[in-house]
């Protein structure tokens, strides 16, 4: 929430003043006004790099919202919409039946992330809703009646072939079609030690673990509700789960190789930079005669980050929109000395 938003909100009379009610916020980040504002407030962040930073504000938070009878009951539940819809209206739905009777659900998001849609959905279920518009986005709120908009919850989604998935993951309606290319082009046998970064639901990760010579895998994803969806799909003794951001993990032991699909994202704005940190997180994992296979849209400059940080490299071919990158033995040392 913008602090712009936040300030009319609280003015209006949208949202109890901070200290006023016991409160939920579900989503917000450490730069937030929310996180500012709000210091007595039960957290929910998912992504673990906002979770540590929330943490280290002395902010209480959690990565999922707690569900159950012996769950705590809220006066005020606040919303930061993501971009996912999905996503967004899961959080609605769970931050709802977390509300004591006549509690205070709100939303907030930029335009550009649907709260538009979100306020047409809801502002005929919520008692007494009222909106506001400001800075690009949308304050919606309203109170909880005998509408707990159950409907709204969204379950692990369960795939034809077997997997599950969670509201607003990567690829959420079944393998990307980057992941398939890459998986296709692996060799028929793997190296024994292997991290599959950014590894997302465990599509890739499963594939990985079907070739003969895997034994065994680190899978790093950052999104915990992604992770707990790869619990269920990759349940192998040789899997490692690590709840972490891939660009900052470190393999407690050099890997004899790297598979990713890596992220090229930040928000809605394209950054290769992201992809970079993810090859220059591998280099540093891989032992000497490591070797790191990764897919990438074809436009994304990679090829700079490769000749650096590895003796070897070349493009596997992959199609007009994929490439298939691999590269063998890093120039560097897990701690930065050449070697």
């Amino acid at each position: 929430m913008s602090e712009a938003r936040l300030d009319a909100a609280l003015s209006q009379g949208l949202i109890p003043a901070p200290g006023d009610a016991r409160t939920l916020v579900i989503g917000a980040d450490a730069d937030s006004a929310l996180a500012q504002s709000f210091p007595d407030a039960r957290f929910v962040q998912p992504l673990q790099p906002d979770h540590d930073r929330l943490a280290a504000m002395g902010r209480a938070v959690e990565p999922d919202i707690s569900d159950g009878p012996d769950a705590p009951t809220f006066d005020l539940a606040i919303v930061a919409v993501p971009r996912a819809r999905a996503r967004a209206e899961d959080w609605a739905a769970r931050a709802a039946a977390r509300l004591a009777p006549g509690g205070v659900l709100v939303l907030d998001g930029a335009k550009t992330d649907g709260i538009d849609s979100l306020w047409r959905a809801l502002r005929g279920r919520l008692d007494g809703a009222e909106t506001l518009t400001k800075a690009h986005g949308r304050v919606i709120c309203g109170r909880i009646g005998a509408d707990r908009l159950a409907d709204l919850a969204r379950p692990a989604a369960a795939l034809p072939d077997g997997f599950v998935t969670g509201p607003g993951v990567f690829s959420a309606d079944g393998p990307d079609p980057g992941s398939a290319a890459l998986a296709a082009a692996l060799p028929a046998r793997l190296p024994a030690r292997i991290a599959d970064l950014g590894a997302g639901w465990g599509w890739l990760s499963a594939q990985i673990l079907a070739r003969p010579g895997v034994a065994s895998l680190d899978m790093v994803e950052a999104d915990h509700i992604a992770l707990e969806a790869a619990r269920r799909n990759v349940a192998d003794p040789r899997v490692r789960l690590h709840w972490a951001d891939a660009t900052g993990w470190r393999a407690e032991t050099p890997l004899d190789a790297v598979v990713m699909n890596p992220p090229f994202h930040t928000g809605r704005a394209g950054d290769p930079g992201l992809g970079q940190a993810f090859i220059a997180a591998a280099a540093a994992s891989l032992a000497p005669q490591g070797h790191l296979w990764l897919v990438a849209n074809r436009h994304l400059p990679y090829e700079g980050a490769l000749e650096t940080l590895f003796r070897d490299w070349q493009d596997l071919g992959g199609g007009a929109a994929f490439k298939i990158l691999h590269a063998s033995r890093p120039i560097q040392t897990r701690k930065g000395a050449r070697r």
